[in-house]
């Protein structure tokens, strides 16, 4: 699902940095240092503001038009920001993904015999292969 939400950006005094700000994601507040960095951190907060609206069963709130919403001083503007909530979600998501597989009958009881959770040793060995440790 991608979504597309108007951002609101204020240049920062006393640097080349923006903050950014969303009408529509109440305390949703983020800066970057450079106009590039500010749009890229916007999609971040924005990103992690919605999917933990939709992890807690909410639904992301409707955006609001840009035209809509009034400019504040000089210098600010609002521009829209897109948001990849399925591919944000695959990287930083809790939810749990069901995986099944194949193991030989021997090494199931031994596994259950010595109380493996088998969830965990999974993701311990994937995070050691990927090396994400």
């Amino acid at each position: 699902m991608k979504l597309t939400y108007p951002a609101y950006f204020t240049p920062l005094e006393k640097s080349e940095g923006y903050c950014v700000t969303f009408p529509d994601l109440p305390g949703c507040v983020t800066q970057g240092g450079s106009l590039t960095e500010a749009v890229e951190m916007a999609v971040d907060a924005a990103s992690g503001w919605v999917l933990d609206e939709l992890e807690d069963g909410k639904s992301a709130p409707p955006a609001s038009l840009p035209g809509s919403i009034p400019i504040e001083k000089d210098g600010d503007f609002v521009t829209l920001v897109v948001l990849d909530m399925d591919s944000y979600s695959e990287k930083y998501g809790s939810k749990a993904i069901r995986k099944n597989c194949t193991i030989p009958a021997w090494l199931n009881a031994a596994a259950e015999k010595n109380s493996i959770n088998f969830s965990a040793v999974l993701q311990e060995a994937l995070i050691n292969k990927l090396g994400l440790a």
